[in-house]
């Protein structure tokens, strides 16, 4: 199921939601259905050697093995 972001234009909320085919969310703050489905943005891979060396310190150094 892919993840939708949605704004209430009833309570003014933004929020995020799976959607299967053509279901239509509701609000979970007011319960609304008046929504406007949102652009969202794809977020990169964040796989540059820097980042990877500085997550596995990190880890390392909280006593977490398992992910690296």
């Amino acid at each position: 199921m892919p993840l939708f972001s949605y704004h209430c234009t009833g309570c003014d909320t933004d929020f995020e939601a799976l959607v299967q085919g053509s279901d239509q969310p509701a609000c979970p703050k007011c319960g609304g259905s008046a929504l406007e489905q949102l652009l969202s943005r794809v977020a990169s891979e964040g796989r540059t050697p820097g980042l990877v060396k500085r997550a596995r310190a990190q880890a390392a150094k909280e006593g977490h093995f398992s992910n690296y």
